[in-house]
């Protein structure tokens, strides 16, 4: 029971179960500077379990950004039914690389690369979790990224990149098969004439091009997210995902909303700009609800919230559609 919450909870979603965490799992990685470090949390019962990979953002705290952040998204999810997955990846402060080593201080293939290897290497990290062997579905994938690790999801989904101050990176693609939906909260847009003049220097990595991601996506945005450190354009940047790709269905736009969306990564945490309990629910639901239709057949959890969000919390938030979602 959490008495905070107050529209959000007619959006329906199913009851919590008790979860367990182990931290950290560690898996060797050639070449990437240091070990990959994860948080594993999953319910304690339960079978056929999906599994969602989290990338962290870049904000500015210490420890947010890396696998002790995003407990309220951890925490929901592992709840009702997915094992959640959790690197830090070199970004981070407090466990990650120095901002100039190579590859800084974004890291933009390093985080990708981490996402890659735990798939890679998902047999060992399930084995590291208690009880958990044999009650996961590898062929139920999802992946989860906020600010900058939107950016990173969105490459796993088939976003390309081309950074123009780095002539090793025209239209890369790394697109991870493996992984069979997405979502994307409060991601970069565009690069180019869409950055500041800060950024296209800084940040100059921050220039996807979404025309090739395919993967089902929901998109989910603030309309109050706005950044002039990183965009002039205000807060429909964030929304270049959606209108930018095939792949990215619907957008979940957040009334009020700005870059913390209601506080996704700590709580009663100071990165938050907008903490509130109700959006910070949203989300969550909303989120929640996506994955468990796009990756379970005939799940009509997505349909359920939605009606819900516009019967009763219609002033939280909209989703808008392309297309029907089809597992």
């Amino acid at each position: 029971m959490n008495n905070l919450i107050r529209p959000a909870r007619h959006i329906p979603v199913t009851d919590p179960t008790p979860t367990l965490s182990v931290n950290p799992v560690t898996l060797p990685a050639a070449g990437r500077g240091l070990p990959l470090e994860l948080r594993v949390t999953a319910p304690v019962s339960g079978h056929d379990l999906g599994v969602i990979l989290i990338s962290h953002g870049h904000g500015p705290s210490l420890y947010l950004p890396s696998k002790d952040g995003y407990g309220p998204l951890v925490d929901f999810y592992a709840a009702r039914g997915f094992v959640v997955i959790q690197p830090t990846h070199a970004n981070s402060k407090v466990a990650g690389l120095a901002p100039d080593a190579p590859g800084g201080p974004l890291f933009w293939r390093s985080r990708v690369a981490d996402m890659t290897l735990i798939l890679d290497r998902l047999d060992d990290v399930v084995a590291a979790v208690p009880t958990l062997a044999g009650r996961v579905d590898r062929n139920k994938v999802a992946a989860v990224g906020h600010s900058m690790g939107g950016q990173t999801v969105g490459m796993l989904l088939g976003a390309r990149l081309t950074d123009p101050n780095d002539a090793t990176a025209t239209d890369v693609s790394l697109i991870e098969p493996r992984i069979k939906a997405g979502v994307l909260l409060a991601a970069p847009g565009h690069g180019g004439d869409s950055l500041s003049d800060f950024a296209r220097t800084a940040y100059s990595a921050l220039n996807p091009d979404f025309s090739q991601m395919t993967t089902p996506t929901l998109v989910v945005v603030g309309d109050s997210d706005v950044n002039p450190h990183l965009s002039p354009r205000g807060a429909d940047w964030h929304t270049d995902p959606f209108h930018h790709s095939p792949g990215a269905d619907h957008l979940l736009t957040l009334f009020g909303g700005r870059h913390g969306l209601g506080g996704i990564a700590g709580y009663d945490a100071k990165e938050t700009d907008d903490e509130d309990p109700d959006r910070l629910e949203v989300t969550r639901r909303l989120s929640w609800a996506y994955l468990r239709s796009a990756l379970y057949a005939g799940d009509p959890a997505w349909a359920l919230a939605c009606a819900a969000l516009a019967a009763h919390a219609g002033a939280s938030g909209r989703v808008d559609g392309k297309r029907r979602l089809t597992p």
